[in-house]
């Protein structure tokens, strides 16, 4: 493969409309998230363990389009002015949204993960009959390791590869649709290894807590974007373990514990879908 990281794109437009695409996608998605919020009013009456895997599944992808594709957009572009420099724009336009299309597969698969996961721990607090404050403390040490996660070679090396779209296409570079659909999966790879336990953290603080979503966003575009790459991450794990350990110490600090009442458990996802 050949091509100049400087050179400008020779279809501009093709690249505008991907751009484009992806944030009205990206706005969609948060448009039914915020509806969602507010029109079932996160109804506590019937538990996330109790939503079937696909209904779970479809909000999770909802979610991943929302909170990564704003995230992702300089990855994307830069494989699409990679596959314009050396293909036909149609070629290109096509290639680029297998990627996307590969990237967002990864992150449904770590919802399907999520959702065991929900699952085993619903499982284990019924059978340990934890107390709320117990379980909120459960919520607040997930949180702290969250945070000392930042800090990891595995963090800063998953970070890496999402830092500089440029490398990690020319060193995963194959021609194709399969390769697309290889580098799509494998970029989606990375992305989980650098921010999975960022989202692990929405599951005490309320899954659907629109708030605590927009935090997390900024959070992964923020790392992946300003000019100095341990920042971020630094800071965040700062944040994480001191929050963490006040949840730990005052459980009344988790925002599921008081809109529940003190009876959410960390694991729990507030969210309902209406009956059919």
């Amino acid at each position: 493969m050949k091509m100049d990281e400087t050179e400008l794109d020779p279809h501009p437009l093709p690249r505008n409309v991907t751009l484009a695409l992806l944030l009205a996608l990206a706005a969609a998605a948060w448009a039914v998230l915020v509806w969602h919020h507010h029109d079932v009013n996160m109804d506590r009456a019937s538990p996330a363990m109790g939503l079937h895997a696909a209904l779970f599944l479809a909000m999770w992808v909802v979610m991943m389009v929302a909170m990564m594709f704003p995230t992702a957009a300089p990855m994307i572009l830069t494989f699409h002015k990679v596959q314009a420099a050396n293909r036909q724009p149609h070629d290109a336009f096509v290639s680029t949204w297998v990627f996307v299309v590969a990237y967002l597969v990864m992150w449904a698969f770590a919802g399907l993960a999520a959702y065991v996961g929900m699952r085993a721990a619903e499982a284990a607090a019924a059978r340990l009959a934890l107390s709320p404050a117990t379980t909120a403390q459960i919520g607040g040490a997930i949180i702290m390791v969250a945070g000392i996660y930042q800090l990891t070679p595995l963090k800063d090396e998953c970070l890496s590869k999402c830092r500089e779209p440029i490398d990690f296409i020319v060193t995963s570079w194959r021609d194709g649709a399969k390769s697309a659909l290889e580098m799509g999966l494998l970029h989606g790879a990375y992305c989980l290894g650098c921010c999975w336990l960022l989202f692990v953290t929405l599951f005490p603080l309320g899954i659907m807590n629109v708030g605590a979503m927009a935090a997390v966003t900024l959070i992964i575009f923020a790392e992946k974007t300003l000019p100095w790459p341990r920042l971020v991450p630094y800071a965040t794990a700062g944040a994480l373990v001191l929050y963490g350990a006040l949840v730990i110490t005052s459980p009344q600090l988790l925002p599921t514990f008081q809109q529940d009442g003190g009876a959410a458990m960390p694991a729990e996802m507030p969210m309902t879908f209406p009956a059919k």
